[in-house]
């Protein structure tokens, strides 16, 4: 059911936060690596990110494109957090993407965000989405979806947070932010 699904993936909190891209790798290539089958807009910074990817989101689906949506934290429902033109993921395709990839979280001691990542976007690719618009949960360069390579990267404001796990400079927390430039790719 969802709720027990919902209970699962909150557990999945329990293993705290992991930097680093080995699991999310493994996850998305169980599925068949779903983020390469769209075209991205990657978001980090320290503040602006949620309200940027809305604003782009909504500029993207304005101009006719199926757009996908990726946002943390959520406000209300974690479904809000996984959308595509506006309109969550339903709790039913949340179940069952949950059950299709729980023996993968399992092998690899999968984070929530990890998991909740993966599940995006297989979603999105299943969904043939034509631009998901993916806002970074903490960080960028060691933060699970920087396994995307976009069509341009967003970096908005950056200022002293998470100094435990980001650095305690303006400068360290830029280049983790940064971790999210590509060669090639344009950055905003």
């Amino acid at each position: 059911s969802y709720t027990a699904v919902l209970r699962y993936l909150y557990t999945l909190q329990r293993r705290g936060m992991k930097f680093g891209l080995r699991n999310i790798r493994y996850l998305l290539q169980s599925v068949g690596n779903p983020e390469e089958q769209f075209p991205s807009i990657h978001i980090a910074g320290t503040n602006g990110k949620g309200s940027t990817a809305a604003f782009l989101a909504s500029i993207a689906m304005e101009a006719g494109y199926r757009t996908a949506l990726y946002t943390s934290p959520h406000l209300v429902r974690f479904t809000e957090r996984i959308r595509i033109d506006g309109r969550e993921i339903s709790e039913k395709r949340l179940v069952a993407y949950v059950r299709a990839l729980r023996p993968a979280i399992e092998k690899v001691h999968a984070t929530f965000f990890e998991a909740t990542t993966c599940i995006a976007f297989h979603y999105f690719a299943d969904q043939g989405v034509d631009v998901a618009v993916i806002e970074a949960g903490l960080g960028g360069r060691l933060d699970s979806t920087n396994v995307v390579t976009p069509m341009v990267s967003v970096i908005t404001n950056i200022g002293l947070e998470h100094t435990e796990i980001l650095g305690k400079t303006i400068a360290s927390i830029s280049r983790e932010k940064g971790g999210i430039i590509k060669r090639a790719v344009p950055c905003v």
